[in-house]
């Protein structure tokens, strides 16, 4: 059996732009993405902190400081908006003991100001 966790989130990212014409996706500045062990092209949920949107898509590279959302979920943000962005993976029951979820804790201008690994616990 097969269980999904949270792999890695990017928490408080501020919205810098959001444009509907141009293809889907959500652009992301490349050390954000190497701090989270983010992929291009890799899925990833998107949560509005402000308006409570939710919506999933896939990741490409920004430059510094970008998180702009693409597409018609354009239409679901307001630059300036704080969001989660989160990936998942799939486990086999004997790899969910040491899996360690990565936090990136972002600040204004989409710096980061912390990140954490969290280890597994028991219920």
């Amino acid at each position: 059996m097969y269980r999904t966790f949270l792999k890695t989130k990017l928490h408080r990212a501020t919205i810098t732009a959001a444009d509907p014409d141009y293809e889907g996706s959500v652009t992301v500045d490349r050390d954000l993405c190497r701090a989270a062990g983010l992929l291009e092209f890799e899925q990833v949920d998107v949560l509005d902190i402000n308006n409570g949107a939710r919506f999933t898509t896939y990741v490409i590279y920004g430059g510094p400081g970008e998180v702009q959302v693409n597409g018609a979920a354009a239409r679901l943000v307001t630059p300036g908006d704080l969001a989660i962005i989160i990936a998942y993976c799939r486990l086999p029951e004997d790899k969910v003991a040491a899996h360690m979820p990565r936090v990136v804790l972002l600040g204004p201008g989409n710096t980061i100001t912390g990140s954490q690994e969290h280890p597994m616990r028991a219920p």
